[in-house]
Protein backbone atom coordinates (compact mmCIF):
# COMPACT_ATOMS: atom_id res chain seq x y z
CA UNK A 1 0.00 0.00 0.00
CA UNK A 2 1.15 3.73 -1.03
CA UNK A 3 0.47 6.01 1.63
CA UNK A 4 -0.27 9.38 0.17
CA UNK A 5 0.77 11.93 2.81
CA UNK A 6 -2.33 14.20 3.88
CA UNK A 7 -0.81 17.84 5.30
CA UNK A 8 -3.49 19.95 3.69
CA UNK A 9 -1.07 21.35 0.94
CA UNK A 10 -3.41 20.37 -1.60
CA UNK A 11 -3.01 18.53 -5.22
CA UNK A 12 -3.64 14.65 -3.40
CA UNK A 13 -6.49 14.03 -5.46
CA UNK A 14 -4.48 14.32 -8.50
CA UNK A 15 -2.22 12.34 -7.61
CA UNK A 16 -4.73 9.30 -5.69
CA UNK A 17 -6.66 9.64 -9.25
CA UNK A 18 -3.41 8.56 -11.16
CA UNK A 19 -2.56 5.91 -8.74
CA UNK A 20 -5.94 4.37 -8.71
CA UNK A 21 -5.87 4.28 -12.78
CA UNK A 22 -2.56 2.56 -12.41
CA UNK A 23 -4.74 -0.22 -10.13
CA UNK A 24 -2.64 0.49 -7.38
CA UNK A 25 -3.37 -0.02 -3.54
CA UNK A 26 -3.20 4.00 -1.89
CA UNK A 27 -4.31 6.30 1.13
CA UNK A 28 -4.65 9.24 1.51
CA UNK A 29 -3.88 9.52 5.54
CA UNK A 30 -1.67 11.65 8.11
CA UNK A 31 -2.07 8.81 10.79
CA UNK A 32 1.42 7.87 12.00
CA UNK A 33 0.61 4.16 12.15
CA UNK A 34 -0.26 3.72 8.96
CA UNK A 35 2.42 5.80 7.59
CA UNK A 36 4.81 3.40 9.30
CA UNK A 37 2.88 0.39 7.88
CA UNK A 38 2.74 1.57 3.98
CA UNK A 39 5.09 -0.10 1.49
CA UNK A 40 6.10 2.96 0.25
CA UNK A 41 5.54 6.92 0.83
CA UNK A 42 4.26 9.82 -1.42
CA UNK A 43 4.51 13.58 -0.58
CA UNK A 44 2.69 15.76 -2.65
CA UNK A 45 2.06 19.42 -3.06
CA UNK A 46 1.91 23.07 -4.20
CA UNK A 47 1.93 26.50 -2.62
CA UNK A 48 4.27 28.37 -0.80
CA UNK A 49 7.25 26.15 1.25
CA UNK A 50 7.32 27.75 4.43
CA UNK A 51 3.81 27.30 4.82
CA UNK A 52 3.77 23.67 3.57
CA UNK A 53 6.45 23.09 6.09
CA UNK A 54 4.43 24.74 9.08
CA UNK A 55 1.85 22.62 8.15
CA UNK A 56 3.93 19.20 8.44
CA UNK A 57 5.65 20.45 11.90
CA UNK A 58 1.67 20.78 13.06
CA UNK A 59 0.63 17.80 11.97
CA UNK A 60 3.75 15.97 14.24
CA UNK A 61 4.62 14.40 11.11
CA UNK A 62 7.77 15.50 10.39
CA UNK A 63 9.93 12.59 12.72
CA UNK A 64 7.74 10.47 11.01
CA UNK A 65 8.77 10.93 7.50
CA UNK A 66 12.15 11.67 8.77
CA UNK A 67 12.60 7.87 9.79
CA UNK A 68 10.37 6.00 7.16
CA UNK A 69 12.35 7.92 3.99
CA UNK A 70 15.44 5.75 5.57
CA UNK A 71 13.77 2.81 5.24
CA UNK A 72 11.38 2.75 2.20
CA UNK A 73 10.34 3.88 -0.90
CA UNK A 74 9.52 7.49 -0.61
CA UNK A 75 8.91 10.49 -3.82
CA UNK A 76 8.32 13.72 -3.47
CA UNK A 77 6.13 15.68 -5.56
CA UNK A 78 6.69 19.36 -7.14
CA UNK A 79 6.36 21.25 -3.65
CA UNK A 80 6.96 18.03 -1.74
CA UNK A 81 10.34 17.43 -4.15
CA UNK A 82 11.47 21.09 -2.85
CA UNK A 83 10.50 20.06 0.95
CA UNK A 84 13.35 17.51 0.90
CA UNK A 85 15.94 19.77 0.71
CA UNK A 86 18.13 21.73 3.55
CA UNK A 87 16.47 25.45 2.97
CA UNK A 88 13.84 26.92 0.44
CA UNK A 89 14.27 30.49 0.17
CA UNK A 90 10.53 31.59 -0.61
CA UNK A 91 9.10 34.48 0.69
CA UNK A 92 11.46 34.08 3.56
CA UNK A 93 14.41 31.48 4.78
CA UNK A 94 12.90 28.28 5.87
CA UNK A 95 14.00 24.92 6.73
CA UNK A 96 13.24 21.68 4.90
CA UNK A 97 13.31 18.14 5.76
CA UNK A 98 16.64 17.52 4.99
CA UNK A 99 16.62 14.46 3.08
CA UNK A 100 18.34 15.70 -0.04
CA UNK A 101 21.62 18.04 0.12
CA UNK A 102 20.65 21.71 -1.53
CA UNK A 103 18.58 24.60 -1.24
CA UNK A 104 15.84 25.68 -3.63
CA UNK A 105 15.85 29.32 -4.85
CA UNK A 106 13.51 31.38 -7.32
CA UNK A 107 14.15 30.50 -10.94
CA UNK A 108 15.79 34.44 -11.40
CA UNK A 109 17.73 33.72 -14.81
CA UNK A 110 16.55 37.07 -17.46
CA UNK A 111 14.06 36.70 -20.13
CA UNK A 112 12.44 33.76 -18.36
CA UNK A 113 8.47 33.62 -17.59
CA UNK A 114 8.04 32.40 -14.08
CA UNK A 115 6.33 31.15 -13.02
CA UNK A 116 7.68 28.03 -15.29
CA UNK A 117 4.27 26.39 -17.31
CA UNK A 118 4.56 23.49 -20.16
CA UNK A 119 6.02 20.90 -20.91
CA UNK A 120 9.97 20.08 -21.23
CA UNK A 121 12.04 17.48 -22.07
CA UNK A 122 14.05 15.59 -19.48
CA UNK A 123 17.74 15.01 -19.53
CA UNK A 124 18.44 11.46 -17.89
CA UNK A 125 21.84 12.00 -15.94
CA UNK A 126 22.11 8.52 -15.15
CA UNK A 127 20.53 4.93 -14.23
CA UNK A 128 17.82 4.53 -11.77
CA UNK A 129 14.49 1.86 -10.97
CA UNK A 130 12.33 5.49 -11.37
CA UNK A 131 13.22 5.62 -14.70
CA UNK A 132 13.20 2.55 -16.61
CA UNK A 133 11.78 3.01 -19.44
CA UNK A 134 12.05 6.22 -19.79
CA UNK A 135 14.65 8.28 -22.19
CA UNK A 136 15.99 11.41 -23.00
CA UNK A 137 13.12 11.68 -25.73
CA UNK A 138 10.06 12.01 -23.07
CA UNK A 139 8.37 15.03 -21.93
CA UNK A 140 6.97 16.07 -18.70
CA UNK A 141 4.87 18.78 -17.31
CA UNK A 142 6.02 21.20 -14.99
CA UNK A 143 4.37 24.15 -12.79
CA UNK A 144 6.68 25.85 -10.64
CA UNK A 145 8.66 29.27 -9.98
CA UNK A 146 11.49 27.76 -7.51
CA UNK A 147 13.99 25.06 -8.22
CA UNK A 148 16.41 22.94 -6.67
CA UNK A 149 19.91 23.93 -6.51
CA UNK A 150 21.74 20.72 -5.59
CA UNK A 151 25.25 18.85 -6.59
CA UNK A 152 24.73 16.57 -9.99
CA UNK A 153 25.39 13.72 -8.27
CA UNK A 154 21.81 14.22 -6.63
CA UNK A 155 20.30 15.05 -9.94
CA UNK A 156 18.70 11.94 -11.93
CA UNK A 157 17.29 13.87 -14.65
CA UNK A 158 17.08 17.41 -14.94
CA UNK A 159 15.36 20.01 -18.06
CA UNK A 160 16.58 22.83 -19.43
CA UNK A 161 15.01 26.36 -18.73
CA UNK A 162 17.44 29.01 -18.79
CA UNK A 163 19.84 26.78 -17.17
CA UNK A 164 19.16 22.85 -15.50
CA UNK A 165 16.37 22.65 -13.62
CA UNK A 166 16.43 19.37 -11.46
CA UNK A 167 13.92 17.57 -12.63
CA UNK A 168 13.94 14.06 -10.51
CA UNK A 169 16.15 13.79 -7.86
CA UNK A 170 17.21 11.43 -5.10
CA UNK A 171 19.40 10.94 -2.17
CA UNK A 172 20.96 7.57 -3.78
CA UNK A 173 18.96 5.60 -1.66
CA UNK A 174 15.08 5.77 -0.83
CA UNK A 175 14.08 9.03 -1.02
CA UNK A 176 13.29 10.45 -4.92
CA UNK A 177 11.61 13.82 -6.00
CA UNK A 178 9.95 14.65 -8.89
CA UNK A 179 9.74 18.49 -9.37
CA UNK A 180 7.68 17.82 -12.26
CA UNK A 181 4.18 16.20 -11.93
CA UNK A 182 3.86 13.04 -13.00
CA UNK A 183 0.34 12.66 -12.51
CA UNK A 184 -0.16 15.40 -15.00
CA UNK A 185 2.76 13.99 -17.76
CA UNK A 186 0.35 11.55 -19.69
CA UNK A 187 1.73 8.07 -19.82
CA UNK A 188 5.51 9.23 -19.23
CA UNK A 189 4.39 10.42 -15.63
CA UNK A 190 2.36 7.52 -15.22
CA UNK A 191 5.08 5.16 -16.03
CA UNK A 192 7.43 6.77 -13.44
CA UNK A 193 4.63 6.36 -10.65
CA UNK A 194 4.22 2.51 -11.27
CA UNK A 195 8.40 2.39 -11.76
CA UNK A 196 8.32 3.88 -8.31
CA UNK A 197 5.66 1.52 -6.80
CA UNK A 198 7.71 -1.31 -7.65
CA UNK A 199 10.83 -0.43 -6.04
CA UNK A 200 12.95 -3.48 -4.17
CA UNK A 201 15.62 -2.84 -2.21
Amino acid sequence: MVALIEYGAGNIFSVKNALDYLGIENKLTADPDEIRSADALILPGVGAFGAAMESLKNSGLVPVIKEEAKRKPFLGICLGMQLLFDKGYEFGEYDGLGLISGTVEKISEPGLVVPHMGWNKLEICFDSPVMNGITSDDFVYFVHSYKAVTDMKNIVAYSEYGGIVPAMVSDGKYVFGAQFHPEKSGNTGLKILANFVKMTF
